[in-house]
């Protein structure tokens, strides 16, 4: 029988965590007339037989030859982080959003850790599959536990002359989750240390935390995949390898769920308890329940965006929060410009507010900072849209109701307008979404009820004999 020895061009090379072989293919002469020689590595699988190993060299081999052959530029050098740093730089120039490069950068450190040493030209769907698998695994959080504030976080804040705002902007981590820790609610561990940093100690002096052992969610795991994907497509797409190795891994299979949203019952209830809300609270809640914009979109709102003559808004800019620029006004998340029409009840309330914003900004005289924004904190800025997540689950511990996702109005918006018959691309354009595909997808649960029901309907007019 062949053995590998045989293998014309393939080189054992032992090492401390195995064998690796090393495979080497000449093509064309170089200006001297020497060969070309190009050479990549071939990592076996764990517990492989000397059988599989052959056919599994005779096979990389055999591709090698021919990625060459076809042209393929095969970097044996860069390793697979030195090249997702090179595909963040690009995403980073074509205008990617910050929040999404900092969710990356994120992502990254666990990719990095795994597979960041690899070479790019070597890496392979095994090397996938055992990382996605030993994500899969209890004890991979790091930092991945939940910390409550051992200490009086409020007289801290006191006796050093800070504030929540202060004490956020110098940590990193935004208001609404300094507040929930000086209320001795519970937070992350990575942002508890960033908050104890910013005072100047050890976590262990400031906060209780709990480790969680639990293993990463598929939903999860997936997000790691498809950053791997997407890294690995743009090297394809430069020919720096022959094809993505993602695209022949297996992640796991994350189970759909139907959006939340809620029933009129108790969109009455929430609208009832806002009544005895600040203003500026009621409004942003309203919007959110008529237009299904997004947290982002409604504090990014303008002024100079308020139709009041034809009753609309125009939709065109968002606030963004992230880790790296702070906020900031952006686009809006599929870069989309709409117009929205408003009721009545709602264009009230935005006339209430913008004379009642009028009156702080005299009390305020020139402290008052004229960012022209509908929604601003009491001297004039822009807010951090996150604090409408912090401020909505007061606001329903306050009245008993049950917890409220923002995003929850934005499905609420979708399935009215689909249940009283509104076609897709009305409501895809409501929504903002960047394609009819994505509202389907998500809303298919709906679609497929009202599908059901205009079957009915024709059945009843075509083909049921009246009484």
């Amino acid at each position: 029988m062949s053995t590998i020895e045989h293998i014309p061009g393939v080189e054992a090379i032992p090492g401390k965590n195995g064998t690796t072989y090393r495979i080497t293919v000449y093509n064309g002469f170089d200006s001297k007339g020497k060969r070309i020689r190009h050479r990549t590595n071939f990592y076996p699988t764990p517990g492989m037989t000397d059988k599989q190993l052959y056919k599994a060299l005779i096979r990389a081999k055999a591709d090698y030859e021919k990625s060459i052959e076809q042209g393929y530029d095969l970097d044996n050098k860069q390793t697979f982080a030195e090249y997702a740093e090179y595909v963040l730089s690009l995403k980073e120039r074509t205008g990617v959003r910050a929040t999404t490069l900092d969710r990356y950068r994120s992502l990254l450190e666990r990719i990095n850790a795994a597979i960041g040493h690899i070479k790019l030209a070597d890496l392979r769907p095994q090397h996938l599959n055992s990382f996605y698998k030993n994500l899969s695994e209890p004890g991979i959080r790091a930092g991945g536990g939940s910390a409550t504030a051992k200490i009086d976080l409020a007289k801290w804040l006191k006796k050093h002359k800070q504030t929540r705002a202060s004490l956020a902007e110098k940590s990193g981590v935004s208001p609404i989750t300094v507040g929930a820790a000086v209320k001795g609610e519970t937070i992350s561990e990575t942002k508890a240390a960033a908050i104890a940093q910013a005072m100047g100690k050890k976590v262990a002096e400031v906060f209780r935390v709990e480790q969680n052992t639990a293993p990463l969610s598929d939903k999860t795991i997936l997000e790691h995949h498809r950053l791997i994907s997407t890294i690995l497509a743009q090297a394809e797409k430069e020919m720096l390898v022959p094809y993505n190795a993602a695209a022949k891994a297996t992640p796991p299979k994350v189970e759909k769920h139907d959006p939340n949203y809620f029933q009129p019952e108790e969109i009455a209830a929430i609208l009832e308890a806002l009544e005895t809300e600040p203003l500026k609270w009621q409004l942003i809640t309203h919007l959110m329940i008529v237009t299904g914009c997004r947290r982002g979109e409604i504090m990014g709102l303008q002024w100079e965006k308020v139709d009041f003559d034809n009753n609309r808004v125009k939709i065109d800019k968002a606030l963004v929060s992230s880790k790296s620029k702070g906020t900031y006004l952006g686009n809006t998340k599929t870069s989309d410009v709409r117009y929205l029409n408003l009721p009545q009840e709602t264009m009230s309330l935005l006339r209430q507010h913008k004379r009642e914003q009028l009156r702080l900004q005299l009390a305020n005289g020139d402290r008052w900072v004229n960012s022209g924004f509908v929604f601003t904190t009491d001297n004039g800025e822009h807010m951090n849209p996150d604090s409408i997540t912090g401020w909505l689950h007061d606001f329903s511990r306050r009245h008993n109701l049950p917890h409220i996702n923002p995003h929850a109005f934005r499905h609420t918006v979708a399935s009215v307008l689909l249940a009283n018959g509104t076609d897709i691309v009305t409501v895809s354009k409501q929504l903002g979404h960047a394609s009819v595909n994505t509202t389907e997808n998500f809303y298919s649960h709906i679609i497929e009820e009202n599908k059901a029901k205009a079957s009915e309907c024709i059945a009843d007019v075509l083909l049921r004999k009246k009484a």
